[in-house]
Parts: structure tokens; C-alpha cells; sequence
């Protein structure tokens, strides 16, 4: 695949991606065409990644941590003494994979799978026994465990899970379940993770190997079987009938990373990015509960064909506790290209003066009519041609400044990225790919002239990503416009995808620099002013994926400076400052982040007793809707009376994000009056 045509995204499980169980096995054994793929991708990652990677004994230390992990990421199935038994692999999976010797390796995880098979029927017999916990201990449960002590004995193994179990059934409980429903739902639970761990085969063993392997040297990187290539051509080919999803793994749930622009879900607006799913079902039927399953079979579950329904049952992002779901509802669909076409739109602002106008244009991906491109039509679609179009009417319009929202913007088509910056410079670099040789490309913009030099406007989040940091980064280094926000994503790894024998390698091969020679990976590009977000930065972007690649530089190339926008920055924060003090949403937004920001701090456990557990969840969900309902009176709309409410009941005339563009345009305006050698600045 080549560099301009790969589409860059965020590393995620894109909804439809498979690996499918097959026939159970006492003790899978490694196949030759496995052992073969292990030396292939040993190859690959020795001579082919980005990184200087040296496959030693060092380095087999960290992988042996990051399978264990991948097996057993919460320390609750396996004992010190089952580690210690392999603990001579720290040394030798470096060995291992070069020689293509995987009895061991397998060895661990038939070992995994004996504990794990001999918990979930240990809960099945505590079920069949009756549950009759009460809820008046002081006993509370930690929730990560990812750090902890392996347990030395079964004894400590069974006090945590009775924890565990007791705390399943208080979370079903408090969410007006009553006892048999209870124990319905925990041993369909059970019974579906006991199937899943049954039906392991060779292919499974070894994807989380090679998922361990890969991962431990960047979260991009990754191993392909061969039905997961065939999911992710068609994943390519924007073909996948699903939702619209891009889901991770996060201990024991699933969560939502992004949302594909223009898909089902996107379109729904029922998922936000951290919310976590914890049930799925079909138009009918009952709901399968999916907290502990794999994510491929999570991914299963929420695909299907064009058309039908699929149910969600979903802990907001925000909630305080995993009583707090909701089931929503989404038709499954393919995305289009139309539905993630660039449209723009006339936001009018009033001052002392009068009425301005700024012009708005939003661009969900960086996409490109590859097969019309290729077959030489001449009006085929690209965000580039869609964007000079809408620039081209809003100019005659009359507006006196043009934002570029890149919010939710997880990347696509660098060649996009780079013609599109050529809209709004004359001739230029616009972005450096270093290769694992060291090697430097440079991209830029060769054609003569420019569509739009008024003032110009950038508006990111963190779900804008490697595409979008090009071209957020450039706009920025040119002096071309301000750049608006929060800090975005900080994805900036090109990854190619490699045949083996058997299956594919997804390889991180090259990085993207700015033309200024700072990176845009793991930090991302900084916002000249920077807006409150709701999303997470602990949960989402590139500084939150174990072993991201880092930050660093190369030499800056020559470019000219268009603007110099940071000489009128202060004045126009000061400005920015007293309306955002004195906007409802604006004041939400601050105080919603930093109450998130605290609330996850505290969280890290939870009380096993039934009155301190309501307590505790009541006190907090308080804070939330207190802040809710005074942005809500601040604006004339109805108040909630309970905090999970407020997606459903916000107001399409007010939603909170809306303020981010409504204030993006106002700060544009705020440039173009201060800085009049802007030749769209100038009003009739």
C-alpha cells in the first residue's frame, strides 16, 4: 500500500473486524504456517519498523510482560507460581520467534486457559448455589488491578472474585433488577465467557501472541490473520456494513474510540468517544451481556447487514458508575462518500457595528475517489475539490473570515491533506515523512497561487488526528491562520501492510514531522487558544496507547511566514476570556472537564455496601446535574431531573459542542478587525 494512498487513523478496532473460533481443542498446538509467520514477523520488525529495534533479551523481557498481560491484563486467573513456571521465557521469546518455536508460548496460554476455564465454572457453582449476598460490609473492590501482585494461592484468588461476583450482582441490583433477573444475567454472563474460552484455536493463540509482540514495540503495529486481512480490505474499501464504530479494549469492557465521519452512529448521535458498551442485542431478542468478552467477538456481535437494527446498551463516558446504561438503538448502514462529504455553512455574529458573517466548512475525513482518480474521470470527488467549492460560494457570500472544522477528523488520504493546504498557501512544504532509514520526504504544494488568502481558522479536538495534524500543524507553522481547540490526537506514524505466508503485518515504516521539524506524534499539535473538552486525554489520543512512539524533531525546512497572528494572540485571548467567562456552555465545559478529571481520580474502587454504594454514586451524579441544570437555566431551557437524561433531553438549538464553532468564528472575526491587511477583513 502506498504512503499518499494509505488512509492514517488512530489505532482501534474498526466494528467488523473477526477472528472466528473454530473447533475446540484439549491443547492447541502451534501449526507450521504459524511457526513460519513468527520468523516472518521477527524479519519485519528487526529490518522494517520505524524504530531501532533490537529483538534481544531486553526486549523479550518487555514482550513477555506485554503477553502476560494481553492474557491476563487484571492479575485474576493466573498465580505467581503459574508466572514463575514461565518465567524462563523472558529471555528466550526473541528466540522463540526467530526459530519459530512456540511450544511454549502456547504452553502459557493453555495454562491461562485451564485457570480461566476452572474460574467461570467456579462462579457457575456459586450461582447454582444462590447468591443471597448482603450488601452491608465495608468490603470494597479495586477496580484496577493491572499493577497488582499476582496471588500466591487460589484462596486469594476466590476472595477476589467473590468481590468481583458480589459486585456484578450489587451493579444489576441497584439498576432495579431483581434477584432472578440477577442471576439470569450473571450466568449468561459466565456461561458465554466459559463458551468463548472453550472455543480457542491456533489462530487465536496465536493472534494475542503476535498481538503481544507487535504492541510491545507501538500500538500501530499489529498482526494481521488471514480472515482479519479480509475484514480489513473491506474496512479500506469503505464497504463495511456496521455501525460506524471504532471500538477498544479497556480492561474488562469495550469502549468507543471514535466515530467514523457520516456513519450510523455518527448520524445517530446516541455514542460519544469513552462511552463503554456493556450489552448488545439485535432488533429482538434478549440482550447479550458482553463485559469480559473479547473484543472480536464483541465486533461480531455489533455487525451485520445493511438495514437491520442493533441494540446498545451503553455507560456514557462520563458516568460515575455501571449502573448508570442506557440502550440505544442503531440501524446498521455503509458509510458513503457523500455522507462524509465537506460542507460548509454562514455563521452571522452581531456587534457594535453590525451583522458579520463568518464562514464555516466542515471536513470529516480526508477522503479521495481512488478508482475514479485512477481511471482518469475528471470530476472526481476529494475533500479538496468539495472544500474549494464551498470556499469559492462562501466568498461570495460576503463573509469576512473561513474556519475549517477538523473536529472528530481521524486522518485519511495524506495526498488530501497536503493539495488542501495549497488552497491557502502559495507554493510551499507542507509536511516531512522520515522513514526508518532515516531517510526524509517532502511534501508540499508545487501549484502557483491561492483560492482563499483571507483570515483563516482552524478548529481541532482530540479526535483529530494525523491527517488533520498535517494540516492543523501547517496552517499553524505558515502563520496562515490561528488554530483553535484542544490539543489534538498526536498520531503521527504511517503504517504499511505487508503479506507473510500466513496472514499480513500492519507495520509502522515512516513518521510525519512539520515543516517547522517538530513531530506531530504523542503530543499532537498545541491549539494557539485552547477550548475546555469533555474527552479525556488519559482515555483518549496517542499519550494514552502504551508504548506510543515519542515526540521528537528534525531540522526545520524553509518556508515563508504568511501572518504573524501570535501579535495580536493576547488581545485576542483577553477578548476570547470575557466571552467564554460568560457563556453558559462555555463555563459548562470547564467546570464538567475538571469535575471528570477529579471524579477519576477518586474512583479506584468501589464500595461493596449497598447504602455507601448509592451514596457515593448519588453525591457525585449530584455535582453533574447540578452543573447541567445551571447551563440549562443560563440558557432558558427545561431542567433534568436525573443527570443520565441529558443526551436525550439536550436542545438542538443549544448543543454544548455547537459553542466551540459559534466562539471558533468569533475569535476569527476578532483577527480580521485586528489584523486589516487581510483583504477579506475589509467590510463595504
Amino acid at each position: 500500500m502506498s504512503l499518499l494512498a494509505h488512509l492514517a487513523r488512530p489505532a482501534a478496532a474498526l466494528v467488523g473486524l473477526l477472528l472466528v473460533a473454530g473447533v475446540a481443542l484439549a491443547q492447541p498446538q502451534p501449526t507450521d504456517a504459524q511457526r513460519q509467520a513468527a520468523v516472518e514477523v521477527a524479519e519485519s520488525l528487526r529490518y522494517g519498523h520505524y524504530a531501532d529495534i533490537s529483538l534481544d533479551d531486553a526486549w523479550s523481557h518487555q514482550a513477555f510482560e506485554r503477553y502476560l498481560s494481553v492474557l491476563d491484563g487484571q492479575r485474576a486467573f493466573l498465580l505467581a507460581e503459574d508466572v514463575d513456571d514461565f518465567r524462563h521465557l523472558e529471555a528466550r521469546i526473541d528466540d522463540a520467534l526467530f526459530d519459530g518455536d512456540l511450544n511454549d508460548i502456547y504452553a502459557l496460554y493453555h495454562r491461562y486457559h485451564e485457570r480461566a476455564e476452572s474460574r467461570f465454572e467456579w462462579l457457575l457453582e456459586r450461582l447454582d448455589e444462590g447468591l443471597n449476598f448482603t450488601y452491608d460490609s465495608d468490603m470494597r473492590l479495586e477496580l484496577d488491578r493491572d499493577e497488582a501482585p499476582w496471588a500466591e494461592s487460589i484462596e486469594e484468588l476466590d476472595e477476589l472474585w467473590f468481590k468481583r461476583l458480589k459486585n456484578a450482582a450489587l451493579t444489576l441490583a441497584i439498576s432495579g433488577q431483581d434477584d432472578d433477573q440477577v442471576e439470569t444475567n450473571l450466568r449468561q454472563r459466565y456461561e458465554g465467557q466459559l463458551s468463548r474460552v472453550r472455543q480457542t484455536n491456533e489462530e487465536d493463540i496465536f493472534g494475542l501472541f503476535m498481538a503481544a509482540v507487535t504492541s510491545s514495540i507501538d500500538p500501530h503495529s499489529g498482526y494481521l490473520s488471514p480472515r482479519q486481512g479480509e475484514s480489513f480490505d473491506i474496512q479500506m474499501r469503505l464497504s463495511l456494513e456496521g455501525i460506524g464504530a471504532m471500538l477498544q479494549s479497556d480492561g474488562e469492557y469495550v469502549k468507543v474510540a471514535s466515530l467514523v465521519p457520516g456513519g450510523p452512529a455518527d448520524r445517530a448521535g446516541v455514542l460519544e468517544p469513552a462511552d463503554r458498551i456493556i450489552a448488545v442485542g439485535q432488533e429482538e431478542g434478549e440482550m447479550v451481556n458482553v463485559v469480559g468478552m473479547r473484543l472480536d467477538n464483541v465486533v461480531d456481535l455489533i455487525r451485520g447487514p445493511k438495514g437491520s437494527v442493533v441494540r446498545l446498551d451503553v455507560v456514557p463516558a462520563q458516568a460515575v458508575d455501571m449502573t448508570r446504561s442506557r440502550v440505544v438503538e442503531i440501524t446498521r448502514d455503509t458509510v458513503n462518500l457523500e455522507d462524509q462529504a465537506a460542507q460548509g455553512k454562514v455563521i452571522e455574529i452581531e456587534r457594535d457595528d453590525g451583522m458579520h458573517r463568518i464562514g464555516v466548512i466542515k471536513i470529516p475525513t480526508f477522503y479521495v475517489d481512488f478508482d475514479a482518480w485512477q481511471a482518469g474521470e475528471e470530476d472526481f470527488r476529494s475533500t479538496t475539490r468539495d472544500v474549494a467549492r464551498e470556499v469559492e460560494r462562501l466568498k461570495e457570500e460576503g463573509v469576512e473570515g473561513i474556519v475549517l472544522d477538523l473536529r472528530n477528523n481521524g486522518g485519511g488520504a495524506l495526498q488530501e491533506a497536503n493539495s488542501l493546504i495549497g488552497l491557502f498557501i502559495d507554493r510551499g512544504p507542507t509536511v516531512q515523512v522520515r522513514d526508518a532509514r532515516g531517510r526524509i520526504s517532502l511534501y508540499g504544494d508545487t501549484e502557483a497561487g491561492t483560492l482563499y488568502d483571507g483570515p483563516l481558522g482552524v478548529l481541532v479536538n482530540r479526535l483529530s488526528a494525523s491527517a488533520s495534524e498535517i494540516f492543523a500543524g501547517a496552517i499553524q507553522d505558515y502563520g496562515r491562520g490561528l488554530v483553535l481547540g484542544t490539543p489534538t490526537f498526536g498520531k503521527g506514524t504511517v503504517q504499511t501492510l505487508n503479506d507473510l505466508s500466513h496472514g499480513q503485518i500492519k507495520l509502522t515504516r515512516a513518521k510525519f514531522y512539520r515543516i517547522s521539524g517538530d513531530s506531530t506524534q504523542h503530543r499532537g499539535v498545541e491549539p494557539d487558544i485552547i477550548f475546555p473538552s469533555l474527552i479525556d486525554p488519559e482515555l483518549i489520543g496517542e499519550s494514552s496507547l502504551d508504548n506510543a512512539l515519542d515526540w521528537d524533531t528534525v531540522r526545520s525546512v524553509q518556508y515563508r511566514h504568511y501572518g504573524e497572528p501570535w501579535r495580536h494572540l493576547e488581545a485576542i485571548k483577553d477578548r476570547h476570556r470575557t466571552r467564554a467567562a460568560e457563556h453558559p456552555n462555555f463555563r459548562y465545559l470547564t467546570e464538567q472537564a475538571e469535575l471528570n478529571r477529579r471524579l477519576r481520580e477518586q474512583t479506584v474502587s468501589v464500595s461493596l455496601n449497598r447504602e455507601q454504594r448509592q451514596r457515593e454514586v448519588e453525591e457525585q451524579e449530584a455535582e453533574q446535574l447540578a452543573l447541567e441544570n445551571t447551563r440549562r437555566q443560563a440558557l432558558g431551557l427545561d431542567l433534568l431531573e436525573e443527570w443520565i437524561d441529558a443526551r436525550d433531553e439536550e436542545s438542538d438549538e443549544e448543543p454544548v459542542e455547537q459553542v466551540q464553532v459559534q466562539e471558533a468564528a468569533h475569535i476569527l472575526l476578532d483577527y480580521a478587525l485586528l489584523d486589516p491587511g487581510y483583504r477579506y477583513a475589509q467590510r463595504n
